[in-house]
């Protein structure tokens, strides 16, 4: 499997490129974790409402238990305080609520932030590159010789924008059906930069690629 390309310029773009994923990544993990943490701050109303809540039931709890030991009349003068003490404990039910659904906000809002553009860029890196790595195999295995220039040169013709081949001949076809040595190294040359490798060693007899 080649990973990279055998041409300078092209492999070091593309190390580039995976470094930079890498950055994006991190970026947008830091930037949705300061969301995360930014919209935690809304539920500091409901850590108020917890204490006061919690506060209130303990003080009117303590206040009911002392009065049930007044003889007689105990129980009744200790219930309006218990009554009080089961409303701090819905007061305080309430921001529990109020501080579990900031926590679920918080939590999806600095997951989505952050995944979004990351799963975007990650989504079209790896295409680029399972492109590239799926072509450049292929066509590794071709090139061992000067023999494999004319494949590359037929596909070139096929697949390289007509701009590039008139540059090369007048007649790139008519000179390929030749067997014109310097048309078929310089078409080939074409594809193969396409496919980010290097040409082949070539003989005597060959033309030179370079």
């Amino acid at each position: 499997m080649k990973l990279y390309a055998d041409l300078p310029t092209r492999r070091t773009a593309q190390i580039l490129a995976d470094v930079g994923i890498l950055c994006w990544t991190a970026v947008w993990a830091w930037v949705g974790r300061l969301v995360h943490d930014t919209t935690i701050h809304l539920a500091t109303p409901g850590h108020q409402l917890q204490d006061t809540g919690a506060g209130l039931h303990d003080r009117m709890t303590q206040a009911a238990s002392t009065l049930t030991d007044v003889p007689v009349v105990g129980d009744r003068l200790a219930e309006p305080f218990t009554s009080v003490a089961g409303t701090g404990t819905q007061v305080a039910d309430a921001g529990t609520s109020l501080v579990q659904a900031v926590e679920r906000l918080a939590t999806v809002l600095g997951w989505t932030t952050a995944l979004v553009p990351i799963v975007v860029a990650a989504l079209v890196w790896l295409l680029l590159r399972a492109r590239f790595v799926r072509r450049a195999t292929a066509a590794q295995r071709f090139v061992d010789s000067a023999a494999d220039l004319d494949l590359f040169a037929l596909r070139a013709m096929t697949r390289q924008p007509m701009a590039k081949l008139a540059r090369l001949s007048d007649d790139p076809a008519g000179a390929w059906r030749r067997r014109d040595p310097d048309v078929v190294a310089r078409l080939a040359l074409l594809e193969l930069r396409a496919c980010g490798l290097r040409p082949p060693a070539l003989g005597p007899q060959g033309s030179s690629l370079t």
